[in-house]
C-alpha cells in the first residue's frame, strides 16, 4: 500500500507538476550529468550547473509566487463524443501577493477525454483581483468516465514545473454518442394491440375506438352514457371504448465483437457507429407517436422502453453511453427477451455488426412473428454470409461503412 502511494505521487510530480519543458530540462540534465561526471573541465558539466541552477531557481520561485485562487464555475455532467465542450470558470486571487501565468487545467483523466490547450494561462491577476479562464474539453468515444475537479496552476516563471493546490475529488461525466438525423425512408409500423396499453402512453392518446354498450355499473363515467340503448333497454347502458392499440418498435443493437480484436482510444470504429446509428433511428422515432424497446446486449442486458413521453430521448442517450461491447455472443440473451415481445411489437429494427447465421437466426425469428423488420449491418469488410441470399424473406438489407454514419445523411431503404 505504501509503495502504491509513493508510485502515485512520484507519477503525480511528473505528470502534473513538471511541464512539457521541464521534462525536457530534465532530460538534458540527465545527459549533462553523465557525460560532465567524465572530468570536471568538460563543458557540459558547466552546462550540468546552469540548468540545476535554472531548475532550483524555478522550484523556489514556484513555491513563493504559487496561486491562491478561488474557483467559481463547474464542469458539465454530460458531453457529447467529438463535440467540443467550452466552459468559463472564475479565478479570483485571496493571496497577497500577485498571481503570474495562471491557467487551469484537469489532470489524471483517461485517454478519451483531453483539454484543449491546457497551459492558456493569465500573465498577471493581482490580490483581490479576478479573471476568467475559458477551458474546452473533447470527448473522443463515449462512456462514464471520472474526472477529477479542474485545477488552478501557474507555471512561472519559465514553464518548467506547475505550482498549485492538488486536488483528489473526482466527478462522473458521461459521454454521450454522437448522432445525425437519418432518414428513415418508408418504415411501416403498423399499430398492434397491446394488453394494459393504455400503461404505455403518457400525454399522447389515440383517438378512441367505440367496442359497444354495456350494462351501467357504479363508478363509470357519467360522460360515457349510452341514452338510446338506455331508452330501448329500459336499464341504464355506458359506451365502451378501447384505446390499446399502438406502434411498438423493437431496437435492437449488436454488440458482439470478437475476442481477438484489440480496442483503440477512440473505442471499436463499427460499435461507435451501430450506437451512434441506434441514437439516430430512436431520435428520429421519439418525435413521432411510437414505443421504442430498446434492446442491447453488452456485459448485462439493457432492455429500456422510450418513446410517447414514457421516458426522455436524454435518458436513450444515457443508456446507449454505458453499453459496452461484449466479448460472447449476446443474441442468447437478446433473443429470449425479444421472443418474449414479439407479439406485441409491430416493427424490428436491427443494426447489425455482421450477418452470420445467429444474427440470420434472431431476423428470422422476427419476420415468422409477423413484424416489419428493417436490418442495417456496420462493416468494414463484407459480412461473413452473403446479404443478398436473404434480401427475399428479411427485405433490403444495407451494409455501411462506420465512416458513412459518422458523417449522417443516411437514407434507409
Amino acid at each position: 500500500m505504501k509503495r502504491r502511494l509513493i508510485l502515485e505521487h512520484l507519477w503525480y510530480l511528473w505528470s502534473f507538476r513538471t511541464t512539457r519543458n521541464g521534462k525536457m530540462v530534465f532530460a538534458a540534465l540527465a545527459v549533462s550529468a553523465l557525460a560532465g561526471s567524465i572530468t570536471l573541465a568538460s563543458p557540459m558539466y558547466h552546462v550540468f550547473l546552469a540548468l540545476l541552477g535554472i531548475s532550483m531557481a524555478a522550484s523556489v520561485a514556484g513555491v513563493i509566487f504559487r496561486p491562491r485562487c478561488r474557483l467559481s464555475g463547474a464542469l458539465p455532467a454530460k458531453l457529447v463524443a467529438g463535440r467540443p465542450a467550452a466552459m468559463r470558470f472564475e479565478v479570483e486571487n485571496r493571496s497577497f501577493l500577485p498571481a503570474y501565468d495562471v491557467a487551469l487545467g484537469l489532470f489524471g483523466m483517461s485517454d478519451s477525454i483531453r483539454q484543449v490547450q491546457r497551459d492558456r494561462c493569465v500573465p498577471r491577476v493581482g490580490p483581490g483581483q479576478s479573471a476568467v479562464i475559458p477551458v474546452e474539453l473533447v470527448a473522443r468515444r463515449r462512456g462514464v468516465y471520472q474526472v477529477s475537479e479542474v485545477q488552478c496552476f501557474s507555471s512561472f516563471p519559465f514553464n518548467l514545473f506547475r505550482s498549485g493546490r492538488r486536488t483528489r475529488r473526482r466527478q462522473a461525466v458521461t459521454v454521450l454518442p454522437s448522432y445525425h438525423p437519418v432518414n428513415l425512408g418508408s418504415l411501416i409500423v403498423p399499430s398492434r394491440y397491446q394488453p394494459g396499453g393504455i400503461a404505455f402512453s403518457s400525454r399522447v392518446g389515440e383517438s378512441p375506438e367505440y367496442i359497444g354498450s354495456r350494462p351501467y355499473r357504479p363508478g363509470d363515467s357519467t360522460r360515457r352514457i349510452d341514452f338510446r340503448s338506455w331508452a330501448r333497454l329500459s336499464t341504464p347502458a355506458v359506451r365502451e371504448f378501447q384505446e390499446e392499440y399502438y406502434c411498438r418498435v423493437a431496437l435492437v443493437l449488436d454488440t458482439f465483437v470478437s475476442w481477438t480484436r484489440v480496442r483503440t482510444a477512440g473505442g471499436f470504429a463499427d460499435l461507435e457507429a451501430a450506437v451512434s446509428l441506434t441514437a439516430s433511428i430512436a431520435d428520429a422515432m421519439c418525435g413521432g407517436e411510437y414505443i421504442i424497446d430498446i434492446f442491447a446486449a453488452g456485459p448485462k442486458l439493457y432492455v429500456f422502453r422510450a418513446g410517447r413521453h414514457t421516458a426522455h430521448f436524454d435518458s436513450v442517450l444515457e443508456i446507449l453511453a454505458a453499453v459496452r461491447e461484449t466479448r460472447h455472443s449476446p443474441f442468447r440473451e437478446v433473443a429470449p427477451a425479444l421472443a418474449d415481445e414479439l407479439g406485441n411489437i409491430s416493427t424490428v429494427v436491427c443494426v447489425l455488426l455482421d450477418w452470420d447465421e445467429e444474427r440470420r437466426r434472431l431476423v428470422r425469428l422476427a419476420v415468422e412473428a409477423g413484424c416489419a423488420v428493417r436490418t442495417v449491418v456496420i462493416r468494414r469488410r463484407p459480412p461473413t454470409l452473403p446479404v443478398a441470399a436473404d434480401e427475399a424473406w428479411a427485405g433490403p438489407i444495407p451494409v455501411l461503412h462506420p465512416r458513412e454514419v459518422q458523417k449522417g445523411g443516411i437514407h434507409l431503404p
